[in-house]
């Protein structure tokens, strides 16, 4: 084929690389800490922007239960690939697509009156039996049936159940302090939560599971396991509780560029949108093809590193909407147009995102989501692989 064919596929500029063996292996770590509790892997949003169809096989693969997402729309995703584990959805409006969520047999949480009345209107246009889980307000206050509201929900949910128009089969919430392991709103949130389940019980409605753990939970408080629990940012080998221990999770996203170009700058040019950075000798930097359009904060500028081959490199200047520079120094040979340049992953030597939610003072679930628009995603490992 000639250069000029259509079918010739260069490798991208920018892209995403996650290790489906480092996913399998995190839950591996996750199913030891459960215990005999089932393990509910959450793969909301795109998978923390792992792509949530590879990461759900993976995970199944080591050893997880169950899935987890936010939409009905995310779950039927998954439903159109094949994937045939059991899935609950918990985050929906009223006005949500339930009767595609009840065919395709997937779980679905409800959060109000109104979500339980719009979920049973849809199973009785559909002939078909919703499945329905509570998620219950501990004290999150955010997602979740408010403590007033939850009377009204277990009579509604009671009629349903006689009615034969739904199934109940569990009750959860969501902990505020979890990272945090020894927090006093922890336990009282456990608190509340059997209270809710004993109340519930009082109605005739006796769940067949009940879970509470977050990825923090499940490393650091065995005592919450209930069930099940429901890990998420610990799949994708980023610790919530990095001052506890490492736990042997390894990070699954590597997010890389190819240098674009490689050049000399003078002594006393400047470098970048502002000439914020000017070379204090001759040196040579290379041009990297992401930038804040592909998830590099611009916040970051002249604060990080990237890695070359075996050595790591300074950027220097503003980050901009599609490149960065990264000063070589004085040997020239530091770098080629087309080296692969580290800007995190999980690899020796290469720089974290959790360094990058340090420099930014956020955490490490927003750096993972932030690579997007032109960065391709590809996959490494074979966990899951079909």
């Amino acid at each position: 084929m000639s250069s000029a064919d259509p079918r010739v596929r260069t490798r991208p500029q920018v892209e995403t690389i996650v290790d489906l063996d480092a996913i399998a292996h995190n839950v591996r770590i996750l199913c030891e800490h459960a215990g005999p509790a089932a393990v509910m892997v959450v793969v909301k949003a795109d998978g923390y922007n792992h792509g949530a169809v590879a990461v759900s096989r993976a995970a199944l693969a080591g050893g997880a239960a169950e899935l987890g997402v936010t939409t009905v729309d995310e779950a039927l995703e998954l439903r159109r690939a094949g994937i045939t584990a059991p899935i609950l959805t918990w985050l929906n409006t009223s006005d949500a697509d339930y009767g595609a969520a009840i065919a395709a047999d997937i779980e679905i949480a409800v959060s109000s009156v109104e979500q339980l009345r719009a979920v049973g209107r849809a199973a009785r246009a559909s002939a078909a039996v919703a499945t329905v889980t509570l998620k219950v307000d501990t004290g999150l206050n955010r997602n979740g049936i408010a403590p007033d509201q939850y009377p009204g929900v277990l009579e509604q949910l009671s009629r349903l159940v006689a009615e034969g128009v739904v199934r109940f089969r569990a009750i959860f919430s969501h902990l505020a302090h979890a990272d945090e392991p020894h927090h006093a709103v922890i336990d009282l949130q456990r608190d509340r939560l059997v209270r809710a389940v004993a109340r519930a019980a009082d109605h005739g409605l006796r769940p067949a599971v009940v879970h509470l753990s977050n990825s923090a939970a499940t490393l650091t408080r065995p005592d919450l396991a209930f069930d099940m629990v429901r890990p998420g940012i610990a799949v994708y080998g980023l610790n919530p509780v990095p001052e506890v221990s490492d736990f042997g999770l390894r990070p699954a996203m590597t997010f890389r560029a190819r240098v674009a170009l490689v050049k000399r700058v003078a002594a006393g040019e400047g470098v970048s949108y502002g000439h914020e950075w000017i070379a204090p000798h001759d040196t040579t930097v290379a041009l990297i093809p992401a930038g804040y359009a592909d998830g590099v904060p611009r916040a970051l500028g002249g604060r990080i590193s990237v890695r070359i081959g075996d050595r790591s490199y300074p950027n220097v200047g503003r980050v901009c909407m599609d490149q960065l520079v990264v000063d070589l120094g004085t040997d020239p040979a530091g770098a080629q147009e087309g080296d692969v340049a580290v800007l995190f992953g999980g690899a020796p030597g290469d720089p974290h995102a959790q360094h990058w939610a340090d420099l930014l003072d956020t955490i490490h679930y927003e750096i993972v989501c932030g690579p997007r628009g032109r960065v391709v995603r590809g996959y490494t490992g074979q966990a899951g692989v079909m």
